[in-house]
């Protein structure tokens, strides 16, 4: 399945490339392209009749939201080598990496943390990865709390309510667990903690005064940010960033 991406998609942004200078050779498909409500049930209940290769993914901000951003690339991928790709959506008591694992699925799009796990147990190989507006292959995680919250330092956190996005999820699990670490923080030391299943809920439970602060992606927190909603306490390091496996 491999040589299927080969030759017609070399990188992909997961984040808006708009300024980039991508290499001529590259193919950059837009991710802020997306599809109209009709289009949207159209291309989703497309009959499968086991000729198409499905494709999966870590969930980001809701199935809809996240529908919108993926078919767009599927489209590509369909006028680009003549076959047939349907996105699949992961059931909620699953993970997509087992869904790699089990065959239910080609391809998928995962973060770092989630493409160790699958390519341990699964042997699953790495195909393409997202780049940022600076053309690298990484990104951060960040936390976040509500504009007037008084937590104004991550040592602050200790003994406040923390959400965090999927278990699995880099960005909204993993780098926030490091980040609280380094400064001396663990899960015991939280008022309470909650896996929300993704970014877009876990912004949500800060936004709604459900929890104190969330670890999450920072692009979609820039964005919250700038509408007030939110204010980016901590922003982590460069880890490397999301990319599609099979």
């Amino acid at each position: 399945m491999q040589h299927l991406f080969s030759g017609c998609l070399v990188a992909l942004s997961i984040l808006p490339l708009t300024g980039c200078s991508p290499d001529p050779k590259t193919v950059v498909i837009d991710f802020e392209d997306r599809v109209r409500d009709a289009e949207l049930r159209t291309m989703s209940g497309t009959p499968r009749d086991g000729r198409a290769f499905f494709f999966g993914f870590d969930l980001r901000a809701s199935p809809q939201e996240d529908a919108r951003q993926y078919l767009p690339l599927l489209d590509y991928l369909e006028q680009a080598t003549g076959y047939r790709f349907e996105l699949r959506f992961t059931p909620k008591n699953r993970q997509v990496a087992d869904e790699l694992g089990a065959g239910r699925i080609h391809f998928a799009a995962i973060g770092a943390a989630s493409y160790v796990r699958v390519r341990e147990q699964y042997g699953a190989v790495a195909l393409v990865r997202g780049l940022n507006h600076n053309n690298k292959a990484e990104y951060r995680s960040v936390i976040v709390v509500r504009p007037d919250s008084p937590v104004r330092r991550v040592a602050d956190l200790r003994g406040k309510r923390l959400a965090f996005g999927g278990f699995d999820s880099t960005q909204g699990h993993l780098i926030p667990r490091i980040v609280l670490r380094a400064h001396g923080i663990g899960i015991r030391d939280l008022g309470g903690y909650a896996y929300t299943g993704s970014h877009r809920n876990c912004a949500n439970a800060v936004v709604s005064a459900r929890f104190d602060a969330c670890g999450m992606q920072d692009t979609m927190a820039q964005s919250l940010a700038g509408e007030g909603l939110l204010r980016i306490l901590y922003a982590s390091d460069y880890y490397p960033s999301s990319g599609i496996v099979a």
